[in-house]
């Protein structure tokens, strides 16, 4: 008999997403816009605090491309962009005609580096290119160094789109993730802590910038009777059948942080007489992660482990886990482009792996895991 398969992060219902749905249906709101998509919005700026506004688009990369934009970048101008990360926080700066800097890791959070963020700086300034943005990501839901990104960025006036795809309900000495930087991003794709099937969101303290990115994802239609279009818009509003998924997700979203965080307390657990693996783990008591995904490094110099043999071991078992997202300066798309820092992003990459983390995981399925885990380190 085949073993069911035990997934890295699957979509976690609740149960009073489809009471939102049904309600969209009955009242025919089942085009863009309509009471969910106001809704959603509003349980997440009461969610996240600090007095934000939040604009729900079709997906976290749209809302990176809109905060862009809403920076004013423009084609030939450089952004500064985390190079650990998955691939959506850097295209956008190519859809722009921009163009990316990348800057390593340090090795507390796997975030961006302050210290290798200002050479980067000063090093573009002395080329005669300021940089005229950074997007800092929080990584599998660990907070990045927000205070100190802040600070370098301040000190050279430039702005901070905050990638915080995956990291809703993530703290900051205190603060939630996603309210840092000049403009935030959140994603709901399906294998986010909740989902809306597809879907993302801005978030800034400026009303005036929410409004413009939804001007700008409706499509840019001036107020007129007919069709009048002033600036170049997108087709990146969220729909109110997906807000609907979202406003029944909100209803849980902390009840599953704290399963993903069980999720890596399990992993502490079963590494802890393992030296030689380590747990990607909250630096101090100032972060607060909601573990999206818990992700692991196996010392390189172990001889006969390694990342993909256990990749590999939990595959033969049905059991999926992913490497750590490859740099961007190491993608071919990008490799041609400036990069500023060591190799801590591509020694993370070249040993880290991605375990299952769901929210949904029950017992035989951690049980399934430690299983194969165990006999392959045993065995090897």
């Amino acid at each position: 008999m085949s073993l069911s398969k035990i997934w890295l992060s699957s979509p976690h219902m609740g149960g009073n997403e489809q009471e939102y749905i049904k309600e969209a249906f009955d009242t025919n709101w089942v085009a863009p816009l309509g009471p969910n998509v106001t809704g959603f919005e509003s349980d997440l700026e009461n969610y996240l605090g600090e007095d934000v506004s939040v604009g729900a688009l079709s997906s976290g990369t749209a809302a990176i491309h809109l905060g862009l934009i809403l920076l004013g970048i423009k084609p030939g101008d450089e952004v500064i962009c985390q190079s650990m990360t998955f691939s959506a926080s850097a295209n956008p700066i190519l859809y722009l005609g921009a163009l990316p800097v990348f800057v390593d890791s340090e090795s507390d959070t796997w975030n961006m580096d302050p210290i290798a963020l200002e050479e980067a700086i000063k090093d573009r300034i002395s080329k005669g290119k300021t940089p005229k943005a950074i997007i800092a990501v929080h990584l599998y839901g660990m907070p990045y160094k927000a205070d100190v990104i802040k600070n370098v960025a301040d000190k050279y006036s430039i702005p901070v789109l905050e990638d915080s795809a995956e990291a809703l309900g993530s703290t900051y000495k205190g603060q939630k993730c996603g309210t840092f930087g000049d403009i935030g991003i959140l994603s709901f794709n399906g294998n986010k802590i909740i989902t809306t099937s597809g879907g993302g969101a801005i978030v800034s303290k400026s009303k005036e910038i929410k409004d413009k990115a939804v001007f700008l994802s409706t499509q840019a239609r001036d107020n007129a009777p007919h069709y009048q279009h002033s600036e170049v818009g997108y087709n990146y509003r969220m729909s109110n059948i997906c807000a609907g998924i979202g406003r029944g997700q909100m209803e849980i979203l902390d009840k599953h942080i704290g399963l993903r965080r069980d999720m890596n307390a399990f992993y502490k657990e079963l590494f802890k007489n393992t030296p030689f693996v380590t747990v990607l783990s909250e630096p101090d008591s100032d972060y607060f992660s909601n573990h999206w995904l818990t992700a692991i490094v196996i010392n390189e110099n172990i001889e006969g482990l390694d990342r993909e043999g256990l990749r590999n071991e939990l595959d033969k078992h049905n059991i999926e886990s992913r490497p750590l997202w490859k740099p961007m300066h190491l993608q071919p798309v990008f490799e041609k482009y400036p990069f500023y820092g060591s190799n801590i992003s591509q020694k993370l990459f070249e040993n880290g792996l991605c375990l299952p983390s769901g929210s949904n995981l029950d017992a035989e399925s951690k049980e399934r895991i430690s299983k194969v885990i165990i006999n392959y380190f045993i065995d090897n």
